[in-house]
């Protein structure tokens, strides 16, 4: 991976039709969400229009086409929860394995501090120890599994919570996030 040809920005509206594309690349496969049904460019546009200035979708760039995307999005809109936020990474397939999630989850975590967050979630399909493995070598640890809380691919799924608590990021806002 050439650190010249790999770049991480925030995505825009423009971006909308690869990140559908890449999501619904993960629809299809059935281990990385609970979503049954393909997101179309409209929904994610709407879903940016609707974050608040502590959320995002950073997308990853190589030389030049979008082949991933990592999302920050509010845990709960209940005001205690006010630190602590989801956050998960889709790639292209043909691009998993090749460092990118790393590269692109990190940029996550570091976005998370920017914005105030002290804890950070990542739910997983608990039989995907790929995903478990490549969140724990993040700094994500275990907490609990979720028995049987979604049905997909023709049966009850667990999912693994995981948790990566930010110690260095005291509990207040930046300013310029409020």
């Amino acid at each position: 991976m050439s650190q010249d040809t790999v770049r991480i920005r925030d995505a825009t509206p423009e971006d909308a039709p690869v990140i559908a594309d890449i999501y619904n690349e993960s629809i299809a496969a059935g281990d990385a969400t609970m979503d049954d049904d393909p997101k179309t460019p409209e929904y994610f546009r709407q879903l940016m229009a609707g974050f608040n200035k502590r959320e995002a979708i950073l997308v990853m760039e190589v030389e030049g086409k979008v082949i991933g995307w990592g999302i920050i999005k509010r845990y709960s809109d209940r005001s205690g929860y006010r630190f602590c936020c989801e956050t998960s990474v889709y790639l292209y397939r043909s691009q998993v394995g090749k460092g990118y999630g790393t590269r692109l989850k990190k940029a996550l975590i570091e976005r998370c501090r920017e914005y105030g967050y002290h804890h950070l979630v990542a739910k997983i399909f608990a039989d995907n120890r790929a995903s478990i493995e490549y969140n724990r070598k993040l700094g994500y640890e275990m907490v609990g599994i979720q028995k049987e809380i979604g049905f997909k691919n023709g049966h009850w799924q667990d999912i693994a919570i995981m948790q990566l608590v930010l110690k260095d990021v005291p509990p207040e806002i930046p300013e310029k996030y409020r």
